[in-house]
């Protein structure tokens, strides 16, 4: 039977008040509470503070590119849809330079579960201005404050019919729990965008504004209205939802490929060299 102890991995290197710390802690705490031992997940993760979290913990890790995290994900998953595939990655890495990506992996609906730490704020590469930077922001690459709106990824996802969308606060880690668990569960392409106060570099969005700010969904909201969903989505400012915020059903990418509906993971299937050297030869 698994324990917490055994998703013990490196020592964090964030600096000391770090959102991530939270998110780490329920991200553990979520894998033990489903029973899932180790070696029963695959992390993916890019480059930036959010693609460090794999190291921190116990699993199938492959750490890549950055921006690039849904590619090595989506080849994983092609490879065992037997195996639960999480990708981890910061608002630049996943809204920025694997903005395109992000689309299109919400587009096939394969069943990878998308986890942002979103900090609104380039935490590694010393505090230059992301997607989700809010408008006016001061950094040190940006003195005058942010000139571009900011991104709000979740109305994006709930507008582009994401399968599952939800935000939580990583201060609150008892929701973080259950939202995991509901990421997990779910059949489909997933968007956890978290909420991630960076003490370093981002001091307009801390601890302290997401506190008086975050709220929960209520417990007769319905995740399936989208109208309702992609209003509360919509909402960052001087309220923000956290919570599942839209859920819809969809066929999962697997299902469509002929080759992989209802039958083995690839990698647990006999190989078959001599039909490799045929097909080789056809191309002769």
């Amino acid at each position: 039977m698994v324990t917490l102890a055994e998703y013990k991995g490196q020592k964090p290197a964030w600096c000391p008040g770090c959102g991530d710390f939270g998110i780490l802690t329920a991200f553990k705490r979520a894998m033990f509470e489903l029973g899932l031992e180790p070696w029963q997940i695959t992390m993916v993760s890019g480059i930036g503070q959010a693609s460090k979290l794999p190291h921190y913990t116990m699993g199938n890790t492959f750490n890549g590119l950055h921006g690039r995290t849904l590619p090595v994900a989506t080849g994983i998953r092609l490879a065992n849809h037997g195996m639960p595939v999480w990708a981890f990655a910061g608002d630049g890495d996943c809204y920025g330079e694997g903005g395109n990506h992000w689309l299109h992996a919400m587009r096939r609906n394969i069943n990878v579960k998308l986890v942002v730490h979103d900090n609104q704020v380039y935490g590694l590469t010393k505090g230059q201005a992301s997607p989700t930077s809010m408008l006016g922001m001061k950094t040190p690459t940006q003195p005058f404050g942010v000139l571009s709106d900011e991104l709000n990824p979740v109305s994006v996802a709930v507008g582009f019919g994401c399968s599952l969308v939800a935000r939580g606060f990583a201060a609150d880690t008892d929701q973080l729990v259950e939202l995991f668990k509901a990421v997990y569960e779910h059949k489909g392409f997933t968007l956890l965008d978290i909420l991630q106060p960076c003490v370093s570099f981002n001091h307009l969005n801390t601890y302290d504004w997401y506190r008086e700010r975050c709220y929960k969904l209520e417990d007769d909201y319905d995740p399936e209205n989208f109208d309702r969903a992609y209003e509360r989505a919509s909402e960052f400012g001087d309220r923000i939802p956290t919570g599942v915020l839209y859920r819809k059903a969809r066929q999962v990418y697997e299902d469509r490929v002929p080759v992989l509906a209802g039958q083995l993971p690839l990698v647990k299937r006999p190989q078959e060299p001599q039909a490799l050297e045929q097909t080789a030869k056809e191309f002769y």
